[in-house]
């Protein structure tokens, strides 16, 4: 069974997949399967998304790891660490 999630993207993960948001149909149960998921697509996902980078994600407008369930209609950002100076 599948969920349908809106994915949005921020900062260089925007630029990089050139998309600000997608709605995707997954078949992931927690936030970093939807990650794993969507690196798989390959090219510029799997780059941007490829698990040695550094990605923050929030579920639902509030920050979660990678093991935050998922559930039908949530809301998934994903962004780089934010540096301040």
């Amino acid at each position: 069974m599948s969920l349908h999630v809106t994915v949005r993207y921020f900062a260089s993960l925007r630029e990089a997949l050139q998309r600000g948001s997608e709605e995707v149909a997954t078949r992931a149960a927690t936030l970093g399967e939807l990650r794993r998921e969507l690196a798989a697509r390959g090219g510029a996902y799997a780059e941007a998304l490829a698990p040695e980078r550094a990605v923050r994600m929030a579920l639902n407008q509030v920050m979660a790891g990678e093991g935050e369930a998922l559930a039908a209609g949530a809301e998934v950002a994903f962004f780089p660490p934010v540096t301040g100076g």
